[in-house]
């Protein structure tokens, strides 16, 4: 068994606080560190969970040599000027999506990488949802057939939420529903159509000036027959909070339910009408972890008060997610290999929702995605 521990520092401390007790008990990572501006805040969480390294100033964090990789969970726009910092500054890098705003700074990201050697992981929460895992051992073991077609959704009511979200273009935060249709297969995106549809209200369509309240893409694979549906909305869209995923083979197909919360329904070709539709309650995938970090699959791990961030909240608890990503990331630096989605598939995912409004704007144009995005 290998005992080598990653010193890890953790910035940002709302939806960050989760993966805290994380990373204290995974058996090869040591939480060395945290960052937050807030000091009353960065001081009850040091208390909380025993951390004495707290820093309030990012800069200063990134000069300490003991820190070996950082987590960003920081607001979006700062994701990725925070994530090349750490890179230039000799930090392996985990990064909570999307992993950049813009396709020259997902570019910039990819290119820091190849020159600095270092690992950089997005930390794409429905890769490691159960439901997925789920989905992925089917797939593994033949069970789905020859897959035929992958569909996913993103839509969630952003009212509220935080200044650089009124008026975002759907597309330009899909990683949610990207991720998934491409990391089934571990695809590549070649090119992407999009369409928007509806309008919001004109005091959200001046921040972005994006009028669409629901893009619909179609994302056609690199070097496969495949393709697949994506589609987001975020405001003036009535529905429940949803990140579905659906992947259909020739054998068994694999459908959402359309109320959270419900099972899964598989469907399995050739059997009588009747049966071919069975709902399956999704199994758990904590054995796949570390004894120490399995019970983090099954509820939130920092506020016992129901007070927990709301995406977490509004997330169905990300699906067990957040041990598996802490896992696959500290796994990725203890075997030096690259992590999944490492940053070239990561730009890939995240270029597809960049570009898929960019093609919304020239009314469905098929854009291709740039090279550094593909392998």
């Amino acid at each position: 068994m290998n005992t080598k521990k990653i010193n890890v520092a953790i910035i940002g401390l709302g939806f960050g606080a989760e993966f805290i007790p994380i990373y204290q008990q995974h058996p090869n990572a040591n939480l060395y560190a945290i960052c937050q501006r807030n000091t009353d805040n960065l001081n009850k969480i040091g208390d909380a969970f025993g951390i004495t390294k707290r820093y309030r100033d990012y800069n200063e964090l990134l000069e300490d040599k003991e820190i070996d990789a950082v987590h960003i969970n920081t607001p979006i726009p700062n994701h990725a000027e925070q994530t090349l910092q750490a890179l230039r500054a000799g930090k392996h890098v985990a990064c909570t999506v999307p992993m950049a705003t813009t396709v020259e700074e997902c570019r910039q990201i990819v290119e820091a990488v190849a020159e600095t050697g270092l690992t950089y992981m997005m930390m794409e929460t429905v890769l490691y949802s159960r439901e997925f895992l789920f989905m992925k051992e089917l797939y593994e073991k033949g069970e789905l057939g020859k897959i035929q077609f992958l569909k996913a959704s993103h839509q969630q009511d952003m009212d509220g939420w935080p200044n650089y979200w009124p008026g975002l273009p759907p597309m330009h935060y899909a990683t949610h529903c990207v991720g998934p249709v491409l990391g089934l297969t571990r695809g590549e995106a070649e090119y992407v159509s999009c369409f928007g549809s509806g309008t919001i209200r004109e005091e959200l369509q001046g921040y972005y000036n994006s009028p669409f309240a629901i893009e619909t893409a179609h994302i056609k694979f690199r070097n496969s027959d495949l393709s697949a549906q994506v589609y987001r909305s975020l405001f003036d869209t009535a529905r429940q909070y949803r990140e579905s995923f659906e992947v259909y083979g020739s054998k068994k197909a694999v459908e959402w339910p359309l109320i959270e919360g419900r099972p899964l329904v598989v469907h399995t070709a050739k059997k009588p009408e009747p049966e071919i539709p069975e709902e399956v309650q999704c199994p758990d995938y904590a054995h796949l972890l570390p004894e120490p970090i399995q019970h983090f699959t099954t509820g939130g791990v920092y506020d016992e008060d129901a007070n927990q961030h709301l995406s977490f909240i509004q997330g169905a608890g990300h699906g067990g997610s957040h041990p598996h990503l802490v896992h696959e990331f500290i796994s990725a630096l203890i075997e030096n290999r690259q992590p999944y989605p490492n940053a070239q598939q990561s730009a890939n995912i995240t270029c597809v929702g960049i570009l898929a409004h960019e093609s919304a704007l020239k009314g469905g144009e098929i854009i291709r995605l740039p090279k550094f995005t593909l392998s």
